[in-house]
C-alpha cells in the first residue's frame, strides 16, 4: 500500500482481549473498555509517526465509545467482515491489523495490509 496518510490500525478487540486469560470473559465490555484505554494512552508502540487507530468489537463488547486517539466500531455482523470492509476501504493508504486470527491474517493480507499479533498493543 502506498503512503497517503497516516497509518490505520484496525485492532480485533475480541482477538486481541481474548488473548490473556485474566477473567474478560465476565465482563466483555469492560474488557473493550480496558484495551481501548490502553490504545489511547499508549498507541501502538514501535510505530513512529501519526497513526489512526480503530478498535472494532462485537457481540457482548458492542456499546464501548471512542474517545480522544481511538474509534471504535461495533461490527454489524462478523468482526472478521468487518475488518476486512474497512482495510479494502482503505485501498492506497497504510494498514495495520492487529489479531492473531490466521483466516483474518490471510484475508486481510491479500488486501494488502501489514499484520501483527495482539502482543503488539497488549503485552503478556
Amino acid at each position: 500500500m502506498s503512503d497517503s496518510g497516516p497509518l490505520l490500525v484496525i485492532v480485533d478487540g475480541a482477538n486481541v482481549v481474548g488473548s490473556v486469560p485474566d477473567g474478560w470473559w465476565r465482563d466483555r465490555r469492560g474488557a473493550a473498555q480496558r484495551l481501548r484505554d490502553r490504545l489511547a494512552a499508549d498507541g501502538v508502540p514501535g510505530r513512529a509517526g501519526p497513526v489512526e487507530i480503530v478498535l472494532v468489537v462485537e457481540g457482548a463488547a458492542r456499546g464501548v465509545d471512542s474517545v480522544p486517539g481511538v474509534r471504535v466500531e461495533a461490527a454489524p455482523g462478523s468482526g472478521d467482515d468487518h475488518m476486512v470492509e474497512l482495510v479494502a476501504r482503505a485501498a492506497g493508504r497504510p494498514v495495520l491489523v492487529v489479531t492473531a486470527d490466521r483466516e483474518l491474517r490471510r484475508r486481510v493480507t491479500e488486501l494488502g495490509a501489514e499484520v501483527a499479533g495482539p502482543r503488539t498493543v497488549r503485552p503478556v
